[in-house]
């Protein structure tokens, strides 16, 4: 019996249906494995790349302190810098920042030449230590093999080039943002003198202590002079180069401002009470947790009865957990007397001190600054006795509140003395140390092949907010004068 008409159409019809549909089920299955396969490509490509990125953003050490392991000499905990180590803002910064500002502050030195006519003021007499602190290499000079020696105790390498260009390898962390305002520091003397800044290959180590002693690096016995090494502050049993320090740019870490503003704000906060309407005992706050025998000793004295003293220790912890504002630096001027007790080894306290008016009570120092050379005792300090400490500070305190105007311009001194120390001056003192020392160099200097250049732009890409802000703040401007007049070696 046949299949009736209306019964074959709707089989081949269904048979038509279920072929079409196997085709479009095929190719579904066919565009859903081709997107799964590209997707597949795609992750994995990203993958690759996110592991190049990373892998690149691992190898890039920045002055932030990204991928550097803590100074050998003088450990902390790196950990607790908290930084941002995406590698993203590591190679966009590193990579980005300076593309096309290479020649930032050429364009500006032809603007700065009328000013080289002008009359420049006498540089201030502890510039001639400059002289004093390069004394050793003056004869052998300064070689790469000394560089090289120096290079064991540095933080990192600097190279400044045609006066506009700075390169930086970096061997290891310092602690806080030191290294980011040193060398923020050295970009703003290039913008303040563009185009007259010595070429210079300096090896720089930003931690506290002198390393090159001496004793085992006395020329007479090793036949070559000692590794020039620059830091924050040296001792007469050291060759190290004392060079102003990041402070003076700003201390982030605990709400300290660029020198002329925090200066400024100090001196005006002590002429709010007279020098003979202060507290008549001597004053002191900070750190005793320093390894500093001199400040463990300090606190014995903390009796304004018998010692004429108020000691206070700070707890740094608790200080930051407020943002210091119990700290304030204006507002601790409000005694006659400040002392002065170095710390783990020199401290950036010391400009400060002298910057209240108060008679600054100096305990028997080891360690120098680049301009603690020009205080004199009796003149805009008084010393203080470390194997007497408690007496000697109240036998000082007593012969001042006797003598009241004598002690009080002791204090004034001081006062004038970081007056006189303003930006200004602490850049021309770079200046000139830089030229001096680039005339002792026997080679040509060149950044070395690990070394990245450096600039304004890159630096403030690395900063956070608070670092930003006091950078931007301290950025220097195009000087209209010249550097003040440095006494050559023949005048001394």
């Amino acid at each position: 019996m046949g299949i009736p008409m209306a019964m074959s159409t709707t089989l081949r019809r269904s048979r038509l249906s279920s072929h079409l549909l196997r085709r479009r089920l095929v190719s579904t299955s066919t565009f859903t494995f081709t997107m799964l396969i590209f997707l597949s490509c795609i992750l994995f490509l990203s993958f690759i790349v996110y592991m190049a990125v990373e892998n690149a953003a691992s190898g890039i050490r920045t002055l932030a302190g990204h991928n550097l392991e803590a100074t050998p000499w003088h450990p902390f905990n790196i950990r607790e810098r908290h930084l941002d180590a995406s590698a993203s803002r590591i190679l966009r910064c590193s990579y980005l920042s300076c593309l096309g500002l290479s020649t930032a502050f050429t364009n500006s030195s032809s603007s700065s030449s009328s000013s080289a006519s002008s009359p420049s003021l006498a540089c201030p007499d502890f510039f001639r230590s400059i002289h004093h602190d390069l004394e050793p290499w003056r004869q052998a000079r300064i070689s790469r093999a000394a560089l090289d020696e120096a290079r064991k105790h540095a933080a990192m390498r600097i190279v400044i080039l045609g006066g506009t260009r700075i390169y930086v390898d970096l061997y290891y962390s310092c602690v806080q943002s030191r290294a980011m305002f040193t060398v923020w520091g050295l970009l703003q003397l290039l913008r303040r003198y563009p185009g007259k800044v010595a070429d210079v290959d300096i090896l720089f180590d930003c931690m506290d202590r002198p390393a090159i002693k001496r004793t085992v690096y006395n020329p007479a016995a090793t036949g070559s002079p000692p590794p020039p090494l620059f830091r924050y502050c040296t001792t007469k049993e050291h060759f190290d180069i004392p060079f102003p320090d990041w402070s003076f740019w700003g201390w982030p870490e605990i709400n300290i401002r660029p020198w002329d503003e925090q200066f400024k704000e100090i001196k005006h906060c002590s002429q709010s009470i007279p020098w003979k309407m202060r507290d008549a005992t001597a004053y002191w706050k900070g750190n005793t947790d320093v390894q500093s025998p001199i400040r463990t000793e300090l606190l014995n004295c903390n009796d304004t009865e018998q010692w004429k003293s108020q000691i206070m220790h700070q707890d740094w912890i608790q200080e930051s957990k407020y943002g210091f504002q119990n700290s304030k630096l204006s507002q601790q001027c409000k005694h006659r007397y400040k002392i002065y007790a170095e710390g783990f080894a020199w401290s950036v306290s010391l400009k400060y001190i002298l910057s209240c008016g108060s008679v600054p009570l100096i305990i028997d120092p080891q360690y120098e600054d680049f301009f603690s050379r020009g205080l004199i005792a009796a003149e805009n300090y008084m010393p203080i006795s470390s194997k007497s400490l408690c007496p000697s500070i109240k036998s000082v305190v007593d012969w001042g509140n006797k003598h009241p105007d004598k002690a009080e311009a002791i204090g004034k001194n001081g006062q004038k003395l970081m007056q006189e120390l303003n930006m200004d001056r602490v850049y021309d003192y770079m200046f000139h140390f830089l030229a001096e020392y680039s005339k002792l160099q026997d080679f040509k200097p060149s950044p070395p092949a690990s070394a990245r250049e450096v600039c304004a732009h890159l630096v403030l890409c690395f900063a956070d907010a608070k670092q930003r802000e006091l950078l931007e703040k301290s950025s220097a401007t195009l000087s209209s004068s010249p550097p003040c007049a440095f006494p050559s070696l023949k005048d001394e």
